[in-house]
């Protein structure tokens, strides 16, 4: 079992650069993955960013250049940086843990547990 909280949501305006954080408990060293996810209202979930406990890293195209995942293993917490935030970034972002595959991806599919998620809002 992994226990994942998050913070550090809220509202920002366009432009801003906050950091969500999550904390993750429980069997840990069973991760192979971890990344974030963002649901806007009235869409489906997508991927944002996942990281491999090697550090290699995979980004969704819309978020390139202007978001960055990061982890701290001896703090077992994993950060998403995010840079130049625009309106359309508004969504509930959940972060996630992947025990039951051997790689990374940002497919939804792959991961088992999740935290509950926190919102960033983006006004312009």
């Amino acid at each position: 079992q992994v226990r994942l909280v998050e913070s550090g949501g809220g509202s920002v305006q366009s432009g801003g650069s906050p950091r969500v954080s999550c904390a993750a408990s429980g069997y840990t060293h069973g991760t192979y993955c971890m990344g974030w996810f963002r649901q806007a209202a009235g869409k489906q979930r997508e991927g944002v960013a996942v990281i491999d406990r090697s550090g290699r890293t995979i980004y969704a195209d819309s978020v390139k250049g202007r978001f960055t995942i990061s982890q701290d293993n001896a703090k077992n917490t994993l950060y998403l940086q995010m840079t130049s935030l625009e309106p359309e970034d508004t969504a509930m972002y959940y972060c996630a843990a992947n025990t039951a595959f051997d790689y990374c991806s940002v497919s939804r599919s792959i991961f088992n547990y999740w935290g509950q998620g926190t919102q960033v809002t983006v006004s312009s």
